[in-house]
């Protein structure tokens, strides 16, 4: 790896010290019951998988992502977004579940992309190994006709080779400490996308593995909070950043600073989302996992029928009955119309 180019500009430093204060605070300042946690991780979990699968053409929303969800265990998954869905939650649960006991391999690495493609016919000849075929990166118009090659990647003669050498660095360098954890997860994620390794499937694979070294690497919030929907939303940017550094990594002194840069500002903006939210929240780390998701609900939707809490939290209707009243009770939620017309809205002055 040419890390000789790499020049860390104040504002690189800012963000890192930031974000590491933060980890560093996080068990300390979060308070929250093991059941709220639950409930943060949870919608976390449902947004990320949601937004890395659309970043890839996905067109799933949250709402039906987290449908979707509530029976993976009970269903075969006919379209190929719910595919790709179903795929990717299995990956992230065995990260959260297992981060400690993985180690960065090549053979691990195959093994997660089996399980992002394991629901998936049309991927089952190709799924957990490198690539056999070239897959350089093209630009489409609206009709689907190729505009050209935007990123050639690395061909499948040379796959292995640089997998290797990629796999060995950035294990070296996390375990060395030779520099900063961060810097090295970026400029894995980057060159990795660069060699794009597999068939398909590579930009999802890119940002679970980003998950599992942040959390190897101490980073203990990242469950709580949605990497992957910070990219969403920028991601002209992403696509743009990762162009403007994957362009020089032949060259001698490969220019970092604009993925890099990229990075850091969204691993910012990731726990920035979560400080806002538990300072949002204050008063609801000892409510049960079912009432957090309703007042969650609210914050982004305004309102909630009784109806829409069933389907949301799959709480059978007598308990959820006296979860409405309780936060009723609490000030959380005020009342509105009567019989089957009531609804309900969150309690700003609460």
């Amino acid at each position: 790896m040419k890390t000789h180019s790499l020049t860390i500009t104040p504002e690189m430093l800012k963000l890192i010290a930031e974000i590491d204060e933060f980890r560093g605070g996080w068990k300390a300042i979060h308070g929250m019951t093991p059941e709220r946690l639950e409930a943060l991780r949870r919608v976390a979990t449902v947004e990320s998988i949601g937004s890395s699968t659309r970043i890839e053409g996905a067109k799933l929303s949250d709402a039906e992502v987290e449908k979707l969800l509530g029976n993976i265990g009970k269903q075969s998954f006919q379209t190929r977004d719910e595919q790709e869905v179903a795929g990717y939650a299995e990956a992230m649960e065995t990260v959260f579940q297992s981060y400690n006991d993985i180690p960065l391999t090549e053979n691990y690495l195959k093994q997660f992309h089996a399980m992002l493609l394991r629901h998936s016919d049309k991927d089952a000849r190709h799924r957990g190994q490198y690539k056999t075929l070239n897959n350089h990166v093209e630009a489409f118009d609206a009709a689907g006709n190729s505009l050209g090659v935007i990123f050639r990647t690395a061909t499948p003669f040379d796959t292995p080779r640089e997998m290797q050498a990629l796999v060995d660095w950035t294990r070296t360098t996390l375990e060395d400490r030779s520099q900063h954890p961060l810097l090295t997860i970026g400029m894995f994620n980057v060159v990795f996308l660069a060699i794009h390794p597999f068939q398909d499937g590579n930009g999802r694979l890119s940002r679970v593995l980003a998950t599992l070294l942040l959390l190897k690497a101490g980073y203990s919030y990242v469950p709580y909070t949605s990497l992957e929907s910070i990219i969403e939303r920028n991601k002209d940017n992403y696509y743009l950043a990762l162009r403007r550094t994957q362009g020089t990594l032949d060259k001698e002194a490969p220019d970092w600073l604009p993925w890099l840069s990229f990075f850091l500002r969204s691993l910012k903006a990731q726990k920035d989302h979560l400080a806002a939210k538990m300072a949002d929240n204050r008063g609801w780390e000892s409510l049960p996992a079912d009432s957090v998701k309703i007042l969650e609900y609210l914050k982004d939707n305004g309102r909630i029928t009784m109806k829409q809490a069933e389907d949301l939290t799959q709480t059978p209707r007598a308990t959820l009955k006296l979860r409405i009243a309780q936060l009723l009770e609490d000030g959380h939620i005020l009342r509105h119309g009567q019989g089957r017309g009531t609804w309900y809205t969150r309690n700003v002055k609460a």
